[in-house]
């Protein structure tokens, strides 16, 4: 505050009395005078002659009006006019000039081809009109600064384009793209002030993960807790587990609960196409880390650097990417100890990794991040139901959860976004179930195609041939439970699809296995018995029959022929090599025709066995193009192995009597909403690409 016995100083008198913000030279406005002064000393002469032409200059010789000549550098002459002259009405075109030196001189200027020639013609005129003879003087004179800019453009030039150049690589950053820092290190750092608006309250469905990587970060902030029983901070930890389960969430939710700094980045930031940057950006990153310990660093999808050294690289050359782990594999457990610093990374593909990034004393700890179960996922469909402010009350996360069997949490958080667009798409005034179940389709199946035109006959085929995989998988007992059959196209290529319900199960025994071939060669065999040929929609069926006939030879020991041999190759990444013999490989090829070809033949049996049920399931399919559990129920009765405890649950029931496909169902009995597909692909002239 102002005393008020003192008056405040006027701000025209004050000055600048920011010492904060003190006003800045701009150094532009000096460097642009400057080449203005040396432009004009180039451009413009240092005098203001006038200039003339000999015959003028031969009418002042003869009115003896001209005091001497000077002859520059032999090519320029300056005429200096006497005093007495200056006043005459010869030259009153020099009176007035209030520049230059008229009164001095000299007053006039011409060019000479020749300064002998010169010279000869005013002797010349002097004898002939008897006039006393004019000094000549000669002189040489040098332009300084045309001299001058002779070697200072291109000098300037040169700075100019270096100015560029440096700019260009400094890609307008903060020092962290210029040419100089080229081998810093990219990593974020977080610290305290730093923001991260996730905790480990967002992380749901990793009760176990979860548990691990809090205790390292308790770690850090406790140390003392574990070291006076002799326990040693571990040096890293592995997040493994498939796309989207929630690795780099964790990690997130670390750098927002740690009270340490941390460091993230990403495995291909050290990727450069500069020789030794990698190990360059490796080395600063661990330096910075030493500078603030303890700390922790996130190396996100670690197998861009941490391949297996020696698979790719070619004989006698240089691999960038082995320079770099190499660096790393040092600073995390060299020579020179880094107490204090903890990794985390993440990958996909642990297969892939240099078993010495692996061992104990780098990554102590491989935290195993699965796709979550029942539990989890109800977890996950809590924390991502919460942002979604208007939901129906029939939205419950429990029966979400039993409709995404084998969902990752990125694909739950993808459905929970889609269903809040569904609901706006459709104008609603709240999300309900049917957003939900729509959303689930999209997800799994791709957008519908309500504008493919599919002719009747093609319309037919995909008709029977979805209902030969219901009927089939509805009298098998070892089959996953039917949901929902649909004619409508989705996806890129899928004119049809069918919804199961898998059972969340770990192992599985041969029975299953063929119970499941069967079911998806069903398709194939219903057109082949009723059209009595056979379509191209079945090629996604064949792909996955074929790969787990194989699985059944070669990897799992199914095969009495074969035995109990698994042909499993870990390395099959770089190993070329078959592990068997050539005879072996004919009778693999054997055993694998004979399972394909009995489980066809059971379903072309089951099929003819129950002829009416199937027409029945094809002809209200080609009718209503989408038809649920409860309306074949309706049709053919319950399914004969149904669960005991699948029949005790109440039935969800459907609020919307439209279905997908876009025709109204008379009695929606029940509709259970869309869980994981087995998807069923049908087009009757393109292949099919597998829909997970």
């Amino acid at each position: 505050m102002v005393d008020k016995k003192e008056k405040p100083i006027p701000k025209e008198k004050a000055g600048n009395t920011d010492k904060k913000n003190p006003k800045k030279i701009n150094f532009y406005w000096i460097y642009a005078v400057i080449a203005l002064i040396l432009f004009g000393t180039y451009f413009f002469p240092s005098d203001f002659t006038k200039d003339t032409y000999w015959v003028a200059v031969e009418e002042m010789i003869i009115n003896n009006d001209i005091e001497k000549f000077e002859v520059i550098n032999n090519e320029e002459v300056l005429v200096y006019i006497k005093k007495d002259a200056l006043d005459s009405e010869r030259h009153q075109d020099l009176k007035g000039k209030s520049i230059g030196k008229t009164s001095e001189g000299p007053q006039y200027k011409f060019n000479i081809p020749d300064s002998k020639e010169f010279q000869g013609e005013v002797n010349e005129l002097l004898e002939a009109n008897n006039l006393d003879k004019i000094p000549i003087y000669f002189k040489n004179k040098e332009n300084w600064g045309r001299e001058m800019f002779s070697w200072l453009i291109p000098i300037g030039l040169m700075v100019l384009l270096w100015i560029f150049i440096m700019r260009r690589f400094q890609g307008g950053g903060a020092g962290g793209s210029q040419i100089f820092n080229i081998g810093k290190s990219k990593a974020t750092l977080f610290e305290k002030d730093t923001k991260v608006d996730v905790t480990f309250k967002d992380v749901a469905g990793l009760e176990e993960a979860k548990v691990e990587v809090v205790e390292i970060v308790d770690f850090l902030k406790n140390p003392k807790k574990y070291t006076e029983l002799g326990g040693k901070i571990p040096k890293g930890a592995l997040l493994v587990g498939p796309p989207g389960t929630g690795k780099t969430l964790l990690a997130k939710a670390v750098a927002g609960e740690a009270s340490v700094p941390f460091y993230s980045l990403s495995g291909s930031d050290f990727v450069e196409m500069f020789v030794g940057v990698g190990a360059s950006r490796v080395r600063d990153l661990f330096n910075q880390a030493k500078a603030k310990a303890p700390c922790i660093i996130f190396i996100d999808e670690i197998d861009a650097i941490g391949r297996a050294r020696g698979k790719t690289i070619a004989p006698g050359g240089n691999d960038e990417r082995e320079s770099t782990l190499n660096q790393l594999l040092a600073e995390m457990d060299g020579f020179s100890s880094n107490s204090g610093i903890i990794i985390l990374a993440a990958t996909n593909r642990p297969d892939v990794l240099d078993s010495a990034l692996l061992r104990p004393g780098r990554f102590d700890r491989q935290i195993s991040i699965d796709r979550p179960d029942l539990k989890g996922r109800i977890q996950i469909f809590e924390v991502h139901l919460k942002p979604l402010t208007k939901l129906n009350k029939d939205v419950v996360s429990e029966r979400l959860a039993e409709q995404t069997p084998g969902f990752a949490g990125a694909e739950i958080a993808n459905v929970c976004n889609e269903a809040a667009l569904i609901a706006a798409r459709k104008g609603k005034d709240e999300v309900d179930m049917l957003d939900f179940q729509d959303a689930i389709d999209r997800v799994i199946g791709g957008l519908e195609k309500k504008t493919k035109i599919i002719s009747p006959e093609e319309k037919k085929i995909v008709a029977y041939h979805e209902a030969g995989h219901a009927i089939v998988g509805w009298y098998l007992e070892h089959s996953s439970p039917l949901l929902k059959v649909s004619i409508v196209p989705r996806g890129i290529a899928a004119l049809g699809y069918a919804q199961y319900l898998p059972k969340e199960q770990y192992l599985y025994t041969t029975e299953q296995i063929l119970d499941t071939m069967c079911m998806s060669l069903g398709g194939r065999a219903a057109e082949e018995l009723k059209f009595s040929k056979i379509s191209t929609g079945a090629q996604n069926d064949l792909e996955r029959v074929t790969k787990m006939s194989y699985d059944m030879v070669t990897i799992y020991g199914m095969n009495d022929k074969l035995g109990h041999v698994s042909f499993n190759d870990a390395q099959k990444e770089y190993n070329f090599q078959k592990p068997y013999s050539d005879k072996t490989a004919e009778t693999i090829d054997e055993e694998v025709r004979k399972i394909i070809e009995g489980c066809y033949n059971r379903s072309l049996a089951l099929l003819k066995d129950k002829i009416e049920d199937f027409e029945k399931i094809a002809l209200v399919l080609l009718e209503k193009e989408t038809i649920f559990k409860s309306d074949i129920e309706k049709l053919i009765g319950k399914r004969p192995f149904e669960p005991e405890e699948t029949k005790a649950k109440k039935p969800i029931k459907s609020k919307s009597k439209k279905p997908a496909g876009g025709q109204k169902l008379k009695k929606p009995a029940e509709k259970d909403a869309p869980k994981e597909k087995k998807v069923q692909k049908t087009t009757p002239t393109e292949s099919v690409d597998k829909v997970d």
